[in-house]
């Protein structure tokens, strides 16, 4: 009976160190998949590849990160991305809060039309409370969020005319992502929008089955949409287009916490890293960014307040509906960043802020 007893002791203790043995006693995989939606050439490429590269070298190689860039690992598809990750089909990604937001409607906060007001109002969200809300969103979903990073202030350009008022939108064919946002946005302004691939965007543009689209102009640089008639661009920075570092729950939990503080360190390196580049007004050749645009055949059009007010005021029937779909009280959090932040931003006290 001594005997039972012991061993049943040793048969319990067993049973308990094998419920507490850590996830990060887990073989780690040869190999992790990190994806994408646009090209590495990208400011979104570039800051994701360093991510990958600093965190194979301070792992010494124990967390090998490949890069699957244009959505190759959704076959395109970048709306399934996020699903894909949740699932474990892949393993990490930093993917644009646009493209999740059908499985986080709190995303389309910074889509609301001409809800930000520039730079500022925008770090205003991701580094405050509203950021840390929204990051709270993605952990319920079984995906860890470290860092934000950048894909930039989105612009419009067609190949038919300039537009510098919502009539001149009027009967053009825009491709648009998928979200039912950018639909009511672009047809309160009387426009036809189609949803999308980038891929399918890209030869839409080129047969001339649409008329434009909007994006970054850091998209619009490095895909030469000006090569696929794309002449006319109306800087009106209607939304932004913030990107997050994530990885999967399974695969977070499976690493080492020291690996953890790695991946973790990296991705805030390689995202501030990545909004700088989003946010340069030179290319590599170190010409003007605008200049350089004007120089092969785009007519940039820049709105004055006047100009900007009228699409305010067009879309503002579409802010209302997605306010209360968004989630009232996220977005009056939002608006009280956005406004203190103006409000700072004209104190004289701030005036060497950057």
């Amino acid at each position: 009976m001594r005997n039972q007893g012991w061993r049943g002791l040793v048969g319990v203790a067993l049973a308990l160190a094998a419920i507490a043995l850590p996830a990060a006693a887990q073989p780690y995989k040869a190999e992790y998949t990190l994806s994408i939606v646009p090209d590495g050439g990208t400011p979104w490429g570039k800051g994701t590849q360093l991510w990958a590269d600093m965190v194979r070298e301070r792992t010494q190689g124990r967390i090998n990160i490949r890069l699957h860039p244009n959505a190759t690992l959704m076959g395109g598809d970048q709306t399934r991305e996020f699903t894909a990750l949740r699932q474990g089909v892949i393993d990490m990604a930093v993917g644009s809060t646009i493209n999740w937001s059908s499985a986080i409607p709190e995303f389309n906060l910074f889509s609301l039309p001409f809800l930000l007001r520039g730079y500022r109002s925008l770090d205003a969200l991701t580094q405050g409370e509203v950021g840390r809300e929204l990051f709270r969103r993605v952990e319920e979903q079984g995906v860890v969020p470290l860092a934000w990073g950048e894909n930039g202030f989105r612009q419009v350009t067609n190949s038919r005319r300039a537009i510098r008022a919502p009539e001149d939108m009027r009967g053009l064919r825009f491709r648009v992502v998928g979200s039912l946002l950018f639909n009511d946005i672009f047809t309160a302004l009387g426009a036809v929008p189609t949803q999308m691939t980038w891929g399918e965007a890209i030869r839409a543009l080129r047969s001339r089955k649409i008329d434009g689209q909007e994006n970054p102009i850091t998209i619009f640089n490095n895909a030469r949409l000006d090569t696929v008639g794309q002449r006319y661009l109306t800087v009106w920075d209607y939304v932004a287009d913030p990107i997050v570092f994530v990885v999967n729950r399974q695969v977070w939990d499976s690493w080492s916490p020291q690996d953890r503080d790695i991946v973790r360190d990296a991705a805030v390196e390689a995202a501030r890293f990545e909004v700088t580049l989003a946010r340069e007004d030179l290319l590599t050749s170190g010409q003007g960014m605008w200049e350089n645009l004007e120089a092969r055949g785009v007519k940039v059009a820049r709105l004055n307040p006047e100009q900007r007010q009228r699409f305010v005021d067009a879309t503002r029937p579409v802010y209302v509906k997605w306010k209360a779909l968004v989630g009232r009280d996220l977005v009056e959090k939002a608006e009280a960043a956005v406004r203190d932040e103006s409000i700072s931003s004209k104190s004289p006290s701030l005036g060497t802020r950057k």
